[in-house]
């Protein structure tokens, strides 16, 4: 448990940058484990009502960058920010309310296998505390009807394909009416067609909820499909800002190049290196080449 006893001080917020309506900021946000430093003072602002997608190769922190915003980490340094309040410093108490404004779409699914479906998205709704002021059912049933799967309601999950089980678990993220959703790698392990019905419903929901999604990927396709604004993580920092068309035109090699799906010549060497010494080392022996 992260230890949130801080002085009255470290309350302070930095405040927005003029005319920047973003209900999720971190500013100067730095993470490390052991050695590896994984975020090394990353600030964003997720525009409101809008489809952020942050792209960026696997381990490069875009993955330890979501789950800070809803606490599951603590940052070393810097803050997180939502509507205006400093939440990386509060309490785990003072954090749950805030955690219930946003949903969570896991990148494999995280269904409980013991539960159906009914059961798997009512599980948020009986955690909350109090009377429920609303028909359990049928809430229940309008985030599946939102997913294009309300007569899978009696199923369970290994009933299910993976695609279906995303989708179940996309209306989970939604049941409590969450002002923020946030989506990690949501294409991992579907096919094209399921990847785009993903797509769609990432669209479909911004739209029909009015939601501000975040979406962790580097599935390209989809992340052109969905963004409105979009960001590039390299090594920890983020390397590129703004809408997709200037991802497009950009000329940074790091972006360019991770758009083409190119290999650094670094890498490249690396690889070549290795198979030559490979092949001295096979001569010396008496091996084949």
């Amino acid at each position: 448990m992260p230890d949130t006893s801080r002085p009255a001080t470290a309350q302070y917020v930095i405040p927005p940058r003029e005319g920047d309506d973003a209900p999720v900021r971190v500013v100067g946000l730095c993470k490390s484990f052991g050695r590896q430093k994984v975020l090394k003072g990353v600030t964003l602002s997720f525009p409101r009502g809008k489809t952020t997608v942050v792209l960026g190769p696997s381990g490069c922190g875009k993955s330890v960058m979501l789950k800070h915003l809803v606490g599951l980490i603590r940052p070393d340094k810097g803050q997180i920010i939502y509507e205006g309040e400093r939440i990386d410093i509060l309490s785990e108490r003072r954090l749950g309310p805030i955690r219930r404004q946003f949903g969570f779409l896991f990148q494999q699914g995280a269904l409980f296998d013991s539960f159906d479906v009914y059961g798997n998205i009512a599980f948020p709704l009986r955690e909350l505390e109090g009377e429920a002021p609303y028909d359990e059912e049928a809430r229940v049933r309008r985030v599946l009807r939102l997913v294009g799967l309300e007569s899978a309601i009696a199923k369970m999950p290994s009933e299910l394909s993976g695609g279906q089980q995303k989708r179940i678990a996309l209306a989970r993220a939604v049941v409590l009416e969450p002002k923020v959703l946030l989506y990690d790698e949501p294409t991992t392990g579907l096919d094209p067609i399921r990847s785009d019905v993903i797509n769609e419903l990432i669209i479909k929901l911004k739209q029909e909820l009015g939601v501000t999604s975040i979406v962790v990927t580097h599935d390209l396709a989809s992340a052109f499909k969905v963004a409105d604004h979009m960001v590039m993580f390299h090594e920890g920092n983020v390397v590129l800002e703004g809408e997709p068309e200037m991802f497009r035109k950009s000329t940074d090699p790091i972006v360019s190049r991770f758009l083409r799906g190119e290999a650094s010549e670094e890498e490249l060497r690396a690889i070549r290196e290795v198979t030559s010494a490979n092949r001295e080392a096979a001569r010396s022996t008496g091996g084949a080449p």
